[in-house]
C-alpha cells in the first residue's frame, strides 16, 4: 500500500532524491503539456513587469524563471521557496545559468511558515506543491498573509477527469502505467507511486474552491484544463 503522509521530512527527502530528474520526467509524463499549463497560470496573474511575485514549492524554479521572462508580462522579480534543499540547488544552478540571478531568488523554507514578511507581494504561485504541503488551510492562509489585499494568486493541480472515456483511460494510466514510466525514468520506487495516491486524496476542485475564500480570499474562479486532468485555481485576496 502506497504512504500518502505528507509529513514534512518524507516530502522534502523524497524530492531530493528524484531531483536531477525532476525536470525532464514532468516534461515525459505530461506529454510536454506541463509548460503549457504553468504558462496559462502566469498569464492569468496578469503581470505588467513591476510586480513581486512569490513562487512557492518551487522545486527546480521552473515556474519562477517562466515568470520573469514570459512574453506578453512577466514579473519583475520572483522569491521562490521550497523545502526541498537539492531541488532549491538544482533551481539556482538553472537560474545563474540563464543570468537571472537579479530577479529570481531561491530561498529554503516550509509553505506553512514562510519566512518572510506580511502583504509584501503583488502575486503569488504554485504549480502542482500545494498537495505536498502537510496542511493544505495553513499553506493558503501564509499565501493571504503575504499577498497585498487585492494579490492574485495562481494555483495548478492535478485534477480528476469525470468526461467519460476520457476519464477511465486517466485513471489507467495515472494508476498503473505512470508509476511504472516515474520508476524508470527516476529510479525512485516511491515517488511516482505517491503522486496518484496524493492527487487522490486532494480535495475536490469546489472544495478547494471553498477553502481559499474561507482562507482570505475574496473571488476564486477554478479552470479545467486539458480535459480536467489539471486545474487552475485563480483568486484575489480579500
Amino acid at each position: 500500500m502506497v504512504s500518502t503522509s505528507r509529513e514534512p521530512s518524507r516530502i522534502s527527502g523524497m524530492f531530493d532524491r528524484i531531483a536531477y530528474r525532476y525536470d525532464r520526467m514532468n516534461r515525459v509524463l505530461s506529454v510536454g503539456l506541463d509548460q503549457r499549463w504553468r504558462a496559462r497560470g502566469i498569464r492569468e496573474l496578469a503581470l505588467t513587469g513591476t510586480e513581486q511575485v512569490l513562487d512557492m514549492c518551487t522545486g527546480t524554479a521552473d515556474l519562477a524563471i517562466k515568470a520573469v521572462t514570459a512574453t506578453g508580462g512577466q514579473a519583475a522579480q520572483v522569491i521562490g521557496v521550497d523545502f526541498a534543499g537539492e531541488m532549491l540547488r538544482l533551481g539556482l544552478d538553472k537560474v545563474r545559468k540563464a543570468r537571472l540571478a537579479d530577479r529570481v531568488h531561491l530561498v529554503r523554507g516550509d509553505a506553512t511558515n514562510v519566512p518572510l514578511p506580511d502583504a509584501s507581494f503583488d502575486a503569488a504561485m504554485v504549480a502542482f506543491g500545494i498537495r505536498n504541503v502537510h496542511n493544505y488551510e495553513l499553506g493558503i492562509r501564509e499565501f493571504a498573509r503575504v499577498l497585498k489585499p487585492g494579490g492574485r494568486l495562481a494555483v495548478l493541480e492535478f485534477g480528476r477527469p469525470e468526461i467519460p472515456g476520457i476519464k477511465q483511460c486517466y485513471r489507467w494510466y495515472f494508476k498503473y502505467l505512470l508509476p511504472i514510466i516515474g520508476r524508470m525514468g527516476s529510479k525512485h520506487n516511491e515517488a511516482y507511486s505517491y503522486l496518484p495516491a496524493s492527487v487522490d486524496q486532494f480535495p475536490e476542485p469546489d472544495a478547494f474552491a471553498a477553502m481559499l475564500k474561507n482562507h482570505g480570499f475574496a473571488t476564486v474562479r477554478t479552470v479545467p484544463l486539458t480535459f480536467g486532468t489539471v486545474y487552475l485555481y485563480i483568486a484575489t485576496r480579500g
